[in-house]
């Protein structure tokens, strides 16, 4: 894979990337665990947070021209309400967290490295921004979910590989429709925390 390139963008210099992020984003949020049944005007509605927020970051990964991974961050003061709410309900500071939002990569480019290059690029922004604590979340579905694939393989050793430990004790929720259903519902969302040194 050493004709990917890995470009860094702060805030507003996403812009004339937001169509190719809001496409990766549904194409990769299909698959098991999300079955995200998207739109190209939820996306761009939701990227503009990035967009407008002097604390965020997106990593691309480039293929030449092609944008073929993209991972985004900011300030989880800067987030919506249902990501800063499990933590102010436990009287833990906001200000100090860096919320890694999303990492999306198509298939054929998993396991170049790509995926240690977006959360160490993130990182760096949070620790720029004078940050403490990286935190994701990660949907959570049961086993027997009947769209699970047979070889489906959870990330949770490659995320505790890097340094992310689970927080069964921080769980929010969001809402979004499901390729398999008629109506949106909420899904149950828990985080992962890194201290950063």
């Amino acid at each position: 894979m050493d004709e990917i390139s890995i470009l860094t963008l702060r805030g507003a210099e996403l812009e004339p990337w937001l169509e190719h992020v809001a496409a990766l984003r549904i194409r990769v949020f299909r698959d098991f665990p999300y079955l995200y049944d998207g739109s190209l005007e939820y996306e761009a509605n939701y990227l503009r947070t990035y967009v407008e927020s002097d604390s965020a970051v997106c990593v691309l990964a480039l293929d030449g021209e092609r944008v073929v991974g993209a991972s985004t961050g900011l300030a989880l003061s800067d987030e919506t309400a249902e990501f800063r709410r499990p933590f102010e309900q436990a009287g833990i500071d906001t200000a100090s967290i860096f919320y890694c939002a999303e990492s999306v990569l198509l298939p054929e480019y998993r396991g170049s490295g790509v995926y240690r290059r977006f959360f160490r690029e993130r990182e760096r922004q949070a620790e720029r921004l004078g940050m403490r604590i990286c935190v994701f979340c990660a949907v959570q579905r049961p086993d027997d979910h009947p769209l699970r694939p047979a070889d489906y393989q959870p990330l949770d050793p490659i995320w505790c590989h890097f340094g992310y430990a689970p927080r069964p004790d921080l769980i929010t929720g969001f809402n979004w429709k499901d390729i398999d259903r008629a109506e949106a519902s909420d899904k149950p969302m828990q985080f992962y925390l890194k201290a950063l040194s």
